[in-house]
């Protein structure tokens, strides 16, 4: 059974109000839960009654009666609350290639979600949460990357920076470069393959006659092979479509290495299963250039993550 708990404000939760922090810290308690518990006396800031507009500030001892205190154990892994947000902010920081006043440039490891949805319990979306600032409020994220492709996630520090990168990800005002490694090598060394792509589910498919199919189109070359079985492929995207890059490359009979959507699985993990890690996507967001929010170009490169580091290793790209 829940008892009454203690929690100290974190710097990352200064000068929000009263209920906003229960939105991000208790999701699962109604706001009408939240006012009849600090009507009643029940929520405590410092021992004194508190409202829920009150603006709250690092330091500050907040008590929770039983039942949000039970709710904020409900959203931890080991069935007790950890006051997260210096965790998460601390990973966002590991992540970070490129800051200033106005952009933040992560690059993000295999594996992470960019945002929240069934199933996923850690999201990028949800560690900025820990970087809200009172002025510019929490950061936003201004494009996407597939959950298991690593690497460059730009995100904007206030709307006005959102809004101008945003623009530029629209008008396609940016360069991108991918590296990926392919199972068996193209047949053409560089090429533009334009195919257009429709959503069925989960994958997107090569189609001219869906209704719903848009116009996708990618420039490829090969750095360089190992013989037959592979090839370190740089890619850029000319069109944003979900999964593009995957379902192109996998059109030319050359899956990238570890894609589990696209790729059959034994052609996939046949010979290499035992040398290198197969189960990642080798698909990396390297670099990207893009118009600065305030002035000149966003220039960064994003180190390989250690297990594509080690496939390229393995090959001797």
């Amino acid at each position: 059974m829940s008892k009454s708990k203690n929690f100290l404000i974190e710097p990352a939760d200064d000068d929000i109000r009263l209920d906003r922090w229960f939105k991000r810290h208790v999701p699962d308690l109604t706001n009408g839960q939240v006012q009849k518990l600090i009507r009643t006396g029940q929520i405590r800031i410092d021992g004194q009654r508190a409202s829920a507009s009150q603006h709250i500030k690092a330091g500050q001892e907040l008590r929770l009666p039983p039942l949000a205190a039970g709710m904020t154990e409900s959203h931890s892994d080991e069935n007790a609350y950890k006051p997260s947000f210096t965790h998460k902010k601390n990973d966002i920081r590991k992540m970070t290639i490129f800051e200033d006043d106005y952009v933040l440039v992560l690059n993000k490891p295999h594996g992470l979600a960019v945002q929240g949805g069934t199933g996923i319990k850690k999201s990028i979306d949800d560690m900025l949460e820990a970087l809200t600032d009172a002025k510019q409020g929490k950061p936003k994220l201004v494009h996407r990357l597939d959950r298991d492709t690593s690497g460059i996630l730009v995100i904007a520090k206030n709307i006005q920076s959102a809004m101008s990168l945003t623009k530029a990800f629209r008008q396609k005002n940016t360069e991108k470069t991918y590296w990926g490694i392919t199972i068996g090598v193209p047949g053409i060394s560089e090429g533009i393959i334009d195919a257009p792509l429709a959503k069925t589910g989960e994958k997107s498919m090569i189609s001219d006659s869906e209704p719903n199919a848009k116009n996708a189109v990618t420039q490829y070359r090969i750095i360089d092979k190992a013989k037959k079985l592979a090839a370190f492929v740089e890619m850029q995207p000319l069109t944003g479509r979900t999964h593009q890059l995957r379902v192109h490359m996998a059109s030319l009979g050359t899956p990238l290495l570890g894609d589990r959507l696209y790729a059959p699985h034994e052609h996939a993990l046949s010979a290499l299963k035992d040398s290198i890690p197969t189960g990642t996507l080798h698909l990396h967001a390297r670099k990207i250039i893009i118009p600065h929010p305030h002035k000149g170009l966003i220039d960064v490169t994003a180190p390989l993550s250690s297990d594509m580091a080690k496939t390229f290793k393995w090959f001797g790209f």
